[in-house]
């Protein structure tokens, strides 16, 4: 992967936008796009998109897990699953 050739300066986004696009969706690389010299945005395709903010999902949701754990917030497997049967059986 070569950073340094997907790094554009905002006016040959403005002139090539559509090639960009196609880049970006074919090589699923981001192309970082400068302003006077200083990034600052990130184009990027929609499937990497979703895959990256599927990733931060989890990761949060491994975080409020440790915290749990960290908190004592946790209760024995097969407690657990006997409360849950409880209550599916109390619904019928």
């Amino acid at each position: 992967m070569n950073t340094k050739q997907d790094i554009k300066p905002i006016s040959f986004v403005k002139a090539n936008a559509a090639n960009l696009l196609d880049q970006v969706n074919k090589t699923r690389r981001p192309v970082i796009i400068t302003q006077n010299g200083e990034a600052k945005a990130v184009l990027l395709d929609t499937e990497s998109y979703d895959s990256m903010q599927n990733a931060i999902g989890i990761l949060k949701l491994i975080s409020m897990g440790e915290k749990d754990v960290k908190d004592g917030k946790v209760v024995e497997q097969n407690s657990f699953f006997t409360a849950i049967e409880n209550k599916v059986l109390k619904k019928r």
